[in-house]
């Protein structure tokens, strides 16, 4: 099985839960976010990360309600952990920065914070609240910052309830694209399991 039926196959078999209290599954989050950011003309790499930067809520057995008993399941960091065995640093920073993008935004951005959905400020509080200024001057400074702004913006417009996308196979030829060359090959569910904190 290549990797990308393997993580086709993860979408396909887990990705119809419910995004945690939005109005999409999980799928169809990833597919919007991905359709945004190639709507918006960025490079292969940054709509790859789109479309995988939330798998890591697919590689835990955590109950969907989990931000409602005050657990945050620090998702961006095994999805991180989990894409870099195969896929190089312009998907896998930004994918590990969007939550930190969304912080960010929120001691940036005037408006950000009143555009948010319920469901992901309460995952904010969880995952520390806005910034404080000095938080966001080193977030700023940080290798593919940028990026990940951009992909939190693709991130929060991707809950969309009903809308048609391109689906999963429309990325694959990207998707194995950007897999990075003489990655070892193993069983990426089994080495999710350690990247929790």
């Amino acid at each position: 099985m290549s990797i990308a039926d393997e993580i086709f196959n993860i979408f396909r078999s887990r990705g119809d839960a419910a995004y945690f209290g939005e109005p999409v599954s999980q799928v169809e989050h990833a597919l919007q976010a991905a359709f945004q950011a190639e709507r918006e003309g960025a490079d292969d790499s940054l709509i790859v990360a789109a479309l995988l930067h939330d798998v890591g809520h697919l590689l835990h057995d955590l109950p969907e309600n989990i931000a409602d008993q005050g657990v945050d399941a620090h998702h961006e960091e095994v999805s991180e952990a989990w894409l870099s065995q195969h896929f190089g640093p312009g998907i896998t920073e930004p994918v590990k920065l969007h939550v930190a993008a969304k912080r960010y935004l929120c001691a940036v951005d005037p408006d950000y914070l009143s555009q948010l959905s319920p469901a992901s400020l309460q995952s904010l509080e969880l995952q520390g609240g806005a910034f404080s200024h000095k938080e966001a001057a080193e977030f700023a400074r940080l290798s593919h910052s940028r990026e990940a702004v951009q992909l939190r913006r693709w991130d929060d417009q991707a809950k969309v309830f009903g809308i048609e996308v391109p689906p999963l196979e429309h990325y694959r030829a990207r998707l194995e694209a950007a897999l990075v060359p003489g990655k070892t090959y193993g069983s990426l569910i089994k080495k999710a399991s350690s990247c929790y904190p």
